[in-house]
């Protein structure tokens, strides 16, 4: 069992405790390994109620900020101390480290990075979605000494969330997917949205790159936020661009020039979209001096996760099967219309299912009656829940209205019983409409 944090390394850094090697981190007993650290955060459940149950399943020592029994690390705010550790993490390693922000594609992005990047050495990066002001710092404090790249995902919803984590960060690399009008309730505005996004670069280390999307309305906005001493390298602009798209039903080829070298490959996910997010990882490995050629030999053939545009088969109940279209895990409106321009490559009926983009706010039905056109023109059937959605629903044809529902769980058992042999299906919507029920519902037996 390799060492994480040596315990002099942990008691110098927290003034307290007698020492206890650790192998990793963790703050939720379900997921922890012996040999852990638990650190006991205070949010809607206490951490420090779930010490006993980290002891009993092995753990080292806890973190608290309060006496418990057991090897632990007193310290007056459990957060605050992950946040150090997050630092101290930065501070002793060598890697050279990627932040990845935008509206849409940000975990897209840190897989085809994570991916790229381990044709060039040892890379790091959180294998969930780690990416607010608890999963940051924690992505950093389990960073091992000996990485070559470290590559953190870093969200927001509301103003001023994006600086500090990307501080703790300190990115030589820092990329914006796109601005979109996702949390435009919580924002404001996508001015706003932009602004949050572009502190991003504030972080870099002197001499690193800021990697802009080039074909964004916030295009001056973006490259004002790059300091001194950073350079701007831009993805759909002059630096590095698309020559060709070829977009098939479960795979998309693509032919792209950065700086000088003309770059030819695959992945194993169709739409422009994740053309575009590849050639922002590509970008990046310019940014970094690597082989873009060996880079991009390293990115073919990449397909996408569980909830963002995985492709998998479905055995339906009266025999035959459907094509499922796995996109339940986040919604904004461009990512929607992606999704929906995947849909139409595919063959078969097209039977879309949608929940509601969340934190919209105001702009909540607006939002979603924008996507009525590109919809049209992608679905043949078109499940729904949620209030903006069903709004949506309430302004197609009466032909392409196959059910509303007040939840995902009760909308279901609609779908599952209307699927018919060849379907293709896309199931999306941000991640609080539940959208993963009816995935579980689809794939279950029966």
């Amino acid at each position: 069992m390799s060492v994480l944090w040596t315990g002099d390394e942990l008691k110098a850094l927290f003034g307290t405790g007698q020492g206890w090697d650790i192998s990793g981190l963790s703050i939720d007993t379900r997921t922890l390994q012996p040999g852990d650290l638990f650190v006991a955060l205070q949010g809607e459940r206490d951490g420090h109620d779930f010490v006993e149950a980290a002891f009993s399943k092995g753990a080292a020592a806890a973190l608290v900020s309060r006496p418990v029994a057991g090897n632990s690390f007193l310290v007056p705010n459990t957060l605050k101390a992950l946040e150090v550790l997050a630092q101290a993490a930065r501070a002793r390693s060598g890697a050279k480290a990627l932040a990845v922000t935008g509206s849409v594609g940000k975990t897209t992005v840190k897989e085809m990075l994570r991916r790229t990047l381990s044709a060039f050495g040892k890379v790091h990066a959180a294998e969930a979605s780690f990416n607010n002001h608890i999963g940051v710092p924690l992505t950093l404090a389990r960073m091992p000494r000996e990485v070559d790249f470290g590559v953190f995902e870093i969200g927001m919803n509301h103003p001023g969330e994006i600086a500090p984590l990307a501080a703790l960060v300190q990115p030589d690399i820092a990329i914006i997917t796109c601005v979109d009008r996702a949390h435009l309730g919580l924002m404001g505005s996508e001015m706003a949205i932009a602004k949050e996004k572009a502190s991003i670069y504030a972080a870099l280390v002197p001499g690193g790159k800021a990697i802009i999307p080039g074909e964004t309305a916030y295009l001056q906005v973006l490259r004002e936020a790059v300091p001194a001493g950073r350079y701007a390298l831009l993805f759909n602009g002059p630096e590095a661009r698309l020559l060709d798209v070829l977009s098939g039903p479960e795979n998309v080829e693509i032919a792209a020039q950065i700086f000088d070298y003309k770059i030819y490959f695959r992945l194993s996910a169709p739409g422009r979209h994740m053309a575009s997010n590849a050639l922002a990882v590509l970008t990046a490995a310019a940014g970094l001096g690597l082989d873009v050629e060996k880079a991009a030999v390293a990115l073919n053939g990449f397909s996408p996760y569980a909830g963002r545009g995985a492709r998998r088969r479905l055995a339906l109940p009266g025999g035959g099967t459907a094509l499922l279209l796995d996109e339940s895990y986040n919604a904004s409106g461009a990512s929607m219309r992606a999704a929906f321009s995947v849909l139409k490559l595919q063959p078969g009926r097209h039977v879309a299912v949608l929940g509601d983009m969340l934190e919209l706010g105001e702009y909540s039905n607006a939002e979603h009656l924008a996507l009525a056109p590109a919809l049209r023109d992608a679905a043949d059937v078109v499940f729904t829940t949620g209030p903006g959605c069903g709004a949506l629903f309430d302004s197609l044809p009466q032909a392409m209205q196959g059910a509303h529902a007040p939840d995902a769980a009760a909308l279901a058992p609609m779908v599952k019983a209307a699927l018919r042999d060849g379907d293709a299906v896309l199931v999306k919507g941000s991640y609080g409409s539940r959208m993963r029920d009816v995935i579980t519902a689809l794939e279950s037996v029966g």
